[in-house]
């Protein structure tokens, strides 16, 4: 376990923002994981978890306690079913899973951040999310000072929603299980962008390294594969999610699809850009990004301020117009 001082977070967030951690705590395994978050709350500092940094608008005030850093690493199989640290980057898992013959993740490639954050999140992508494979995540529990196993249905995932979102701060994932499917042809792909870009109608199959290559250079045709030499890529991915709303409330001209009862799912991009934050808007250091309204970019020296200014005024200028309410996706710590 490494603990250093006054380590800026801006360098270990994509959106790189961020004060001085007051104490960076640099955590490689569940033990230690386990063991530094005890250790912070048996002493009263302020508890910051952090693994990837892709989610996360980081304060410009920096952090007044610890941060955890997770650094976790290891992916073990059994049959079709994985265990993964919660440290582990999420792409090696796909990327794990489909060199094995394992269907169920392939249209997950490409997200930034950590395993351990996917199920927090419920992390999905291209007609699939992590609530259709995950078996069980195992955590922390401060409240209760103990581990526990959270199932599937005890994890209460929703759209980008879980129990442990809902519960912030509660629970520390350690490890999470994954049952796919032994298979050399993907899931059925029910995204129409994906599908045309296979040359698919939907629901048909393809090779699973066809599926994951076509999401890789989608997602990076949009600045939503994290390269650290690639400016546009300093985002947290989409910053907004997709407004499910009553069919009755549906907006004109607005994409949409079903969500059950009677719901439907608006084009949150869509509704970004008609209201005037069409890409490349910007705004001093910050702004959408010329590849994708929906991913907020910022340049060196960007505050969280400065970022966080700029997306409200997106809320409100798609509230105005549509009368729809827009979600951040990301977190925004607070010290």
């Amino acid at each position: 376990m490494q603990v250093r001082s006054d380590v800026p977070l801006a360098t270990l967030t994509t959106l790189g923002v961020g004060g001085p951690a007051e104490r960076l705590v640099e955590v490689t395994d569940a033990a230690e994981l386990v063991a530094a978050v005890r250790d912070a709350d048996e002493a009263g500092r302020p508890l910051l978890l952090l693994g990837g940094g892709s989610n996360v608008v980081a304060p410009d005030e920096g952090w007044p306690g610890d941060v955890v850093w997770v650094r976790s690493r290891g992916i073990a199989q059994r049959g079709a079913e994985l265990e993964v640290q919660a440290g582990e980057p999420w792409e090696a898992v796909v990327a794990h899973a489909v060199a094995a013959g394992l269907a169920g993740i392939e249209a997950l490639a490409g997200i930034p951040g950590s395993t351990g954050a996917t199920p927090v999140q419920n992390v999905g992508a291209y007609g699939q999310e992590v609530a259709q494979v995950v078996t069980a995540v195992r955590v922390w529990d401060r409240a209760e000072k103990r581990e526990r196993t959270l199932t599937n249905a005890e994890c209460g995932f929703a759209y980008r929603d879980s129990r442990l979102k809902r519960d912030p701060g509660r629970f520390v994932v350690l490890t999470v299980g994954f049952a796919l499917v032994e298979s050399a042809v993907s899931r059925p792909v029910g995204y129409a962008e994906l599908a045309r870009a296979l040359g698919l109608e939907l629901g048909e199959v393809a090779p699973l390294a066809a599926v994951r290559e076509a999401v890789l250079g989608l997602r990076r045709g949009k600045g939503m594969v994290w390269d650290p030499a690639d400016p546009d890529t300093r985002s947290a991915g989409s910053f907004f999610t997709n407004p499910v709303v009553p069919a009755e409330r549906a907006v004109e001209g607005c994409p949409g699809w079903p969500a059950g009862d009677g719901a439907v799912k608006l084009s949150a991009a869509w509704l970004v850009q008609s209201a005037g934050f069409g890409r490349g808007t910007r705004r001093g250091r910050v702004g959408t990004s010329p590849r994708h309204s929906l991913a907020l970019t910022t340049e060196p020296g960007a505050t969280a301020a400065e970022l966080l200014a700029f997306a409200d005024d997106v809320v409100a200028a798609v509230q105005n117009r549509f009368g729809v309410t827009l979600e951040r996706e990301p977190t925004a710590v607070r010290p």
